[in-house]
């Protein structure tokens, strides 16, 4: 099997890393606009050779795992130069503007839209794991536009990953992934900006910071190459839920000021309901 890795970054580079794990002959190609970081990755192993964009006619796989300001066109000069055979599958965290944008394109049936519901905070190839996304959900979108055998081998790989798949229209994505994943990386972005503009003794922040200021803080290390393409595809989504969620933090600075402490504790015990919800999943 010949896999084009296009953008041999966290995401691309361990699919490659998992996909050379279960597949015994496999041959890995990487395709980058960074040469450092395609060369990296030859390096590391997480790539066999390195070809350009035009090259993904020879391939049976192409998994394209790039910033999604920059996929849309991408995929659509991808499924331009694939044979019938190729599968093409994206990694991107939105997708309404991405399926809109390829609905109409000849070659459609050779995509699948995936968002696999993995990462860490860390980028580049040097960042690629082993079994990243075991276990995981991997949402898929508009199923029924790729063409059957290429839905088989799709299902197929992600099993041998050992990912959960669950179905969701496009829209429906963008606006819950809004809430869980989204809003979560604003959060931790506007915390970090918080806490450096009032503390301003770096060093005070290293020594005093615990372990639930670095968890909360953890995704403020995120690319913003990559989260601010993320933030303009599904502005209507994030601005609905920054306003709830301002408004939850005006609620509990309103219950503070008002010395409402019995307040304060209802909305932390009813938000507890959110470990069970959690534990179920984990």
């Amino acid at each position: 099997m010949r896999v084009h890795i296009i953008g041999v970054g966290l995401i691309g580079g361990s699919f490659a890393v998992d996909i050379r794990n279960v597949f015994s002959e496999v041959q890995l190609v990487g395709v980058d606009n960074n040469p450092d970081h395609l060369q990296q990755a030859l390096s590391l192993g997480i790539i066999d050779e390195i070809e350009e964009i035009n090259d993904v006619r020879s391939s049976d796989l192409v998994i394209v795992a790039v910033p999604v300001d920059v996929s849309i066109p991408l995929i659509k000069q991808v499924l331009d130069l694939v044979e019938d055979q190729t599968l093409v599958i994206d990694t991107g965290s939105t997708k309404g503007k991405l399926c809109e944008a390829l609905s109409t394109h000849p070659n459609r049936r050779n995509f699948l839209a995936a968002h696999p519901i993995s990462g860490t905070e860390f980028s580049g190839p040097q960042a690629a794991v082993k079994d990243l996304y075991r276990n995981k959900t991997n949402i898929i979108c508009e199923v029924e536009k790729t063409a059957f055998k290429l839905q088989e081998r799709a299902l197929e790989l992600f099993q041998k990953l050992g990912m959960r798949i669950c179905y969701m229209d496009p829209k429906s994505h963008d606006r819950h992934i809004a809430y869980v994943s989204h809003l979560s990386h604003i959060s931790s972005f506007m915390l970090g900006k918080t806490v450096l503009e009032k503390e301003k003794d770096e060093r005070n922040i290293f020594d005093l910071a615990g372990s639930g200021f670095a968890s909360t803080v953890r995704l403020a290390k995120s690319s913003p190459a990559m989260w601010s393409p993320i933030f303009e595809q599904n502005k209507e989504n994030v601005v609905e839920i920054l306003k709830e969620y301002i408004q939850n933090l005006n609620m509990f600075k309103d219950l503070l000021e008002n010395n409402d402490f019995e307040g304060v504790f209802n909305e932390m015990e009813k938000t507890n309901h959110i470990k069970s919800i959690l534990n179920g999943i984990i």
